[in-house]
């Protein structure tokens, strides 16, 4: 088991736009193996590569009993939405209400390199969605509507954790304070920005 530190709002990582996976080797499948075994042990729904500090467009799963992977991601949403709470391993302890595509269909690829389509709504639609934002250094806080957005970003600031990064680390602080918020390239539902 390969359990790795999960790096927590105001780390640069998680801003960043994560490179496309291009070599799918042994280096791919320990990646794969540890997002697994730390989103397991988290225990959470979803778990991208940035948020262990490893830019790449891979992302782990597990919602319903289905534990999974995706590389290199693309999704075609539905029209449909749905509201629900929504939180993130790398925002710990918080849940906001946040609106998602209802269906997504994703296509990518699995560990070995072989095309991976997978169909999935409610939860598993949400959390697709969820960590594929995460590859384009985008967080759910984002999606939030304005008000919404601001009793988040007031949580977050008042939370033990929000150190500026990574759970162990003191530095940066100040990027807790401040938080950034980055505008998305995926649909937003019409919600204010």
């Amino acid at each position: 088991m390969a359990i790795q530190q999960i790096r927590l709002f105001g780390d640069p990582v998680l801003r960043t736009k994560a490179d496309p996976v291009v070599d799918f080797d042994k280096e791919l499948r320990r990646l794969v193996k540890d997002l697994t075994d730390t989103m397991l042990d988290a225990p959470g729904a979803g778990l991208a590569a940035p948020q262990i500090g490893v830019s790449l467009r891979v992302f782990t799963y597990n919602v319903d009993g289905e534990v999974g992977h995706l590389i290199n991601p693309q999704l075609d949403l539905s029209d449909e939405i749905q509201d629900g709470d929504e939180g993130c391993l790398s925002i710990p302890n918080l849940a906001f209400p946040c609106t998602r595509a209802l269906r997504a269909v994703a296509r990518g690829y699995n560990e070995y390199g072989d095309p991976v389509v997978i169909e999935g709504s409610e939860k598993l639609a949400r959390c697709f969605q969820h960590e594929t934002d995460h590859l384009d250094g985008i967080l759910f806080v984002d999606r939030l509507d304005r008000e919404t957005r601001k009793a988040a970003l007031r949580a977050i600031r008042q939370a033990d954790w929000a150190n500026g990064g990574r759970a162990d680390s003191g530095a940066n602080a100040e990027a807790a304070k401040i938080p950034q918020i980055k505008a998305s390239p995926h649909p937003t539902f019409g919600q204010a920005r």
